[in-house]
């Protein structure tokens, strides 16, 4: 009996050692901490907190919570944000948007209750994210209950600050970047107190060279842009921008022509010199921290690794290796890809494993699988083997794309003729033979395609998959559009019929058909290149992407506090004569504060700097001077970080592709099995 007994607990520790080995290497994976509770029940705890089921949910909580403040007061729920058109928002009745909230605000605090359980206690007194989580939740609820006890008629909600905090908490990428970021404030702040004392010089020079006179003639320099000290400084200002280039040198300019060496030098080190150099200082840094982001993931995975192999050779086979039979055990249980699974399994054989070779199957990790094509269809008949060996070569690719191009320049040609004419006046009838044609040439192409590859193999290639998309549309379109408005004739514009008129459907196909002409980027080299960089930085975007929302959730909300109502729901100025280049004679009035989205368009034209002075002035008139410390602000924020931090990440991934590019041919890359990215482990 003791020894049954003693056999059953034997059986237990195996098991819970198993077990521990399944996490240690699910962490490894993942490039997670392996410092968290390591009992039976706080594993099971453990995996279920990190399944896919559980952060699905706790990512869609995090996004309906930041979605609430296009619903709530000031609601965004308006076609139009110009205030002139604009009708009465529909405004939630209380107590809807605030239910929905204490619901995300209940799953929060489950959410940290389980994170701080699973790391234990040392560990949380070690955690200042999860400190100021609890935190965060606390003053949450607390700002909460203030809300409904006001029945909801409360100004300042402060749990609308928090909450992008709640996204930041939840990404360990965005904490890594927002590290970076914090590495290379002291050498932004260098910079920047050098382009200030940039500003400051050129100002008192300016407001020396163009001092008032007496004649009044000669002083439309002072009066526009140099009449005090804050004007002054917010001309050049703008000037570093170049949004308000060459309007404010014009009044000196038209006088003599030597006071433009005044703003080309200005420019010339500023604009040219100095913000580059921001941009040279961002990329070296975040360049830097990438690598030693990379470099602390690793040393993760070989932490969680080692951790795996100890728990496994404590089985009583020795401290030195691990079985065979109990690494497949462990494999088959981990949550990972199939094919990493395949590759590691591939390498294991009977017996036992040292370290160094459990060690090196890990390696696996590292390497991203290269996609292979399946095998082609077998055909008996002679006809169907050529038709496949002619469809299967290259120039039936480069045939498509010179039909392609066809197509667009036939539909270029007609919208040409056709500019001036209205569209009761256009003739549909050629655009739509000739539509008719290419999409029977594309139906035609793809069923050929299909034979010579197989449904699997055609589906295997994404630009057949974009291509075949499209035609499919394109067909279903033109079939709609015969069966809605009959075949096509000269003169041939019936009336309108059903949900969509003629010329809606027709613009509808070439626009599909424009959009069709994206399949030559993968044959021709450097722009199959950048194109293949642009889909990375999508993949590799999303902690720089959440950085974005998480500031301009932020920013929005102080905003809408300082500056809701203030200029564009004054109705008295709507219909006062104003100077050109104003905001109210631009017609800018659908840029304001009035709610959460169109509070998000303002502050990305700020960000784009393109008459951004024009905001910053309306401001500063209807509401102080110090609003232009805001839109200063924002502008370094935005425009120098955040732009300068985006040219980093886009530099960083066309370097790799293009040394890689040059470096390895496609026929090496092809002979590989497995393809490194750097960039995997980063994301």
């Amino acid at each position: 009996k003791s020894r049954r007994r003693y056999g059953f607990l034997t059986q237990i520790r195996i098991d819970l050692y198993l077990q521990q080995a399944v996490v240690f290497i699910e962490d490894a994976i993942q490039y997670r901490s392996i410092n968290h509770r390591v009992d039976a029940n706080s594993l099971r705890l453990y995996r279920w907190y990190y399944s896919r089921i559980w952060q699905l949910g706790l990512g869609l909580t995090i996004a309906v919570v930041l979605m609430l403040a296009f619903i709530e007061r000031p609601s965004s729920f308006s076609y139009t944000s110009d205030p002139r058109f604009r009708p009465p928002p529909w405004e939630p009745p209380c107590g809807l948007t605030e239910g929905i909230e204490i619901v995300c605000l209940v799953i929060f605090a489950i959410d940290f209750a389980t994170k701080s359980y699973l790391i234990g206690w040392e560990e949380f007194r070690k955690c200042k994210w999860l400190i100021v989580y609890i935190l965060a939740v606390s003053a949450s609820v607390i700002d909460w209950a203030l809300t409904l006890s006001m029945y909801c008629d409360q100004n300042l909600r402060v749990r609308r600050l928090i909450r992008p905090f709640f996204l930041l908490q939840n990404s360990s990428l965005m904490k890594k970047t927002l590290k970076c970021i914090k590495r290379t404030l002291p050498e932004i702040a260098s910079v920047i107190l050098l382009l200030a004392l940039h500003l400051c010089l050129f100002t008192m020079i300016g407001m020396l060279l163009f001092a008032k006179g007496e004649v009044h003639s000669q002083n439309g320099e002072w009066e526009a842009y140099f009449r005090d000290l804050p004007t002054s400084f917010s001309s050049l200002l703008v000037l570093l921008t170049t949004a308000n280039n060459p309007d404010v040198m014009i009044p000196a300019y038209s006088l003599n022509r030597g006071y433009s060496i005044f703003f080309i030098l200005f420019s010339g080190f500023g604009t040219y010199f100095l913000m580059n150099l921001l941009t040279a200082i961002v990329y070296n840094q975040f360049r830097g921290y990438l690598l030693m982001s990379v470099q602390a993931s690793i040393l993760r995975r070989r932490l969680g690794v080692r951790a795996a192999f100890e728990v496994m050779s404590c089985q009583g086979w020795g401290q030195d290796r691990v079985r065979v039979d109990a690494s497949l055990q462990v494999m088959a249980r981990v949550q990972m890809k199939s094919y990493y699974r395949q590759a590691i399994i591939k390498q294991l054989s009977d017996g036992f494993i040292q370290w160094e070779a459990f060690r090196r199957l890990f390696d696996e990790l590292d390497k991203d699988r290269i996609k292979e094509h399946p095998p082609k269809p077998e055909y008996n008949s002679s006809l169907l083997q050529g038709l496949q060996l002619l469809f299967c070569h290259y120039y039936v690719t480069v045939v498509g794309n010179a039909v392609a191009l066809a197509n667009v320049m036939c539909i270029c040609t007609i919208l040409v003729l056709d500019s001036e004419k209205s569209i009761a006046e256009r003739d549909d009838y050629y655009m739509e033979v000739i539509n008719c044609f290419f999409i029977l040439y594309y139906l035609m192409e793809m069923s050929l395609k299909i034979l010579a590859f197989g449904w699997r193999g055609y589906l295997s290639y994404r630009n057949n998959i974009f291509d075949g998309l499209l035609t499919v549309c394109l067909l279903v379109l033109q079939i709609t559009i015969f069966a809605t408005y009959r075949l096509p004739f000269p003169k041939w514009n019936p009336a309108s019929r059903g949900l969509m008129s003629l010329w809606e459907m027709v613009r509808l196909v070439n626009m599909l058909i424009v959009v069709r002409f994206l399949r030559i980027i993968p044959d021709i080299k450097l722009m199959a290149l950048i194109a293949s960089t642009l889909v990375d930085l999508v993949k590799n975007l999303r902690a720089f992407a959440g950085i974005l929302v998480v500031s301009d959730s932020t920013v929005i909300e102080v905003d809408l506090y300082l500056f809701l109502y203030s200029v564009m729901s004054n109705s008295s100025m709507k219909n006062i004569t104003v100077e050109c280049g104003s905001y109210e004679q631009l017609g800018y009035w659908p840029n304001n504060f009035d709610d959460f989205a169109s509070s998000l368009v303002l502050l990305y034209n700020v960000m784009v700097v393109n008459n951004w002075q024009v905001f910053m002035d309306a401001y500063t008139r209807y509401t102080t001077q110090w609003s232009k410390v805001y839109f200063v602000s924002w502008w370094l924020t935005s425009s120098v970080m955040w732009v300068n931090l985006f040219v980093a990440l886009i530099l960083e991934n066309f370097i790799y592709k293009w040394d890689r590019s040059v470096m390895c041919s496609v026929a090496d890359v092809e002979r590989t099995g497995y393809e490194t990215t750097v960039q995997l482990m980063f994301r």
